[in-house]
């Protein structure tokens, strides 16, 4: 799977490099002091190291096939607001799963839903994806938000579908499929 730069009307959506990892991790610190409850992976001692591990690991899943991860950065002055990935990609039964972060300081200003539908419309005209899953904790009332304002249909709910921070919990699986008008491979 090629690199690949997406743009949006205010964002730029590219794989992580190493100079983002200050950013990064930065962030994080950010999300784990404001108590973010779904950033289980994150800690207030997350630091650059572990931001060029994650970008590593990103690059080696992206050349597998198996994953394609983006920061999300302001096409106006190149901050760092966040990230947006598919990942799980199956490429026999052309699907994955969606995830979304922002950074608290840049939350409810709509950029987890542009960035989000410009991954989507990316799956399914270039990588020919034909379903897009997303997985979100029961509870977690944002990112809920943003696959229902994405027109994602909710499927079901799944007990321990998810761990955060260690115990099982419950998610809800929402599906996106092409629209007719969208190309299909």
């Amino acid at each position: 799977m090629g690199l690949s730069t997406i743009r949006t009307a205010r964002f730029l959506l590219r794989p992580f490099e190493r100079r983002d990892a200050a950013a990064f991790a930065c962030s994080v610190r950010e999300s784990a002091a404001a108590d973010d409850p779904w950033l289980s992976w994150g800690s207030e001692a997350y630091s650059e190291q572990d931001a060029r591990q994650w970008f590593r690991a990103a690059a080696d899943s992206r050349e597998a096939g198996a994953s394609s991860e983006f920061g999300i950065f302001s096409a106006a002055d190149g901050a760092f607001l966040g990230g947006v990935g598919l990942s799980r990609i199956d490429p026999q039964n052309r699907v994955a799963s969606l995830g979304y972060w922002v950074r608290p300081t840049q939350r409810r200003r709509g950029v987890a839903y542009e960035c989000a539908q410009a991954l989507v419309g990316h799956a399914f005209a270039v990588l020919g994806l034909q379903r897009v899953e997303i997985v979100v904790a029961v509870g977690n009332d944002p990112s809920v938000g943003v696959a229902r304002k994405m027109g994602a249909h909710l499927e079901c709910v799944a007990q321990n579908r998810l761990r955060i921070r260690g115990r099982p919990a419950a998610a809800y699986i929402f599906a996106l499929i092409p629209r007719p008008s969208e190309p299909q491979p």
